[in-house]
């Protein structure tokens, strides 16, 4: 829950870019949704400041529901971050709702033992220097809100704060609570007049190159799957 006016897709971006990977950006809130996914190949939801909740304040919820069941029925690859993945528990049917609490900044999730055999969340776990596979590793975190799991998901991760923190559906569908996407200029532009501006700033400097290769390690597994 961000009062920012929009979450591009950061290092996900970086990713298409550097491998030639066509891909067109919709702002949903402005109406810039398609119609149809037929000539798409996958699916990617990003964040917001609204709430899953509040689909009668912000109708472009439920197109983009409709869109994430289009995606799931069309057996597309769909990964959803933080907003984006309240939307997928909610299209799978889960309860979205406001949570105990903000969890913001980098904190660590733990890999449950689904998600320590998990494909993706490996290549997401495994550290980019040492090559050994983390259980427990810092991520970026900024909601307020929550989600139960759906039936028939896998659940993947979570953390001390908020028990769900991914899951996959079937093969195909991600849905991350946490922000893998992260680069210095989104946070900058998150955070520009926030009181935990330099803390986070800092502990990026010091995580970025870390994360960013768990970042584009997962990208390679979620987009080459």
């Amino acid at each position: 829950m961000k009062n920012i006016k929009s979450e591009g897709p950061g290092s996900i971006e970086n990713y298409l870019i550097e491998n030639l990977i066509p891909y067109k950006i919709f702002e949903a809130e402005q109406g810039q949704l398609p119609s149809t996914l037929e000539d798409f190949t996958g699916l990617i939801i990003m964040g917001g400041p609204m709430g899953v909740y509040e689909m009668d304040i912000y109708p472009h919820l439920k197109v983009t529901s409709r869109l994430i069941r289009e995606a799931i029925n069309r057996n597309l690859k769909v990964l959803g971050i933080c907003l984006g993945a309240q939307l997928i528990a909610h299209t799978l049917g889960a309860r979205v709702y406001k949570g105990h609490g903000e969890e913001i900044g980098w904190h660590e999730i733990e890999l449950t033992a689904e998600g320590l055999r998990d494909p993706l969340m490996i290549a997401l776990a495994k550290h980019p220097s040492v090559g050994d596979v983390w259980r427990k590793f810092k991520v970026f975190h900024w909601h307020g809100d929550t989600f139960d799991l759906p039936v028939d998901v896998v659940h993947l991760a979570k953390s001390s704060f908020y028990e769900n923190q991914g899951f996959r559906y079937k093969h195909n569908v991600y849905a991350l609570q946490f922000h893998i996407e992260v680069t210095r200029k989104l946070l900058e532009e998150w955070f520009e007049d926030h009181p935990l501006r330099e803390k986070i700033l800092n502990e990026a400097e010091k995580i970025n190159i870390e994360y960013s290769q768990r970042a584009r390690n997962f990208y390679k597994a979620f987009f080459e799957k």
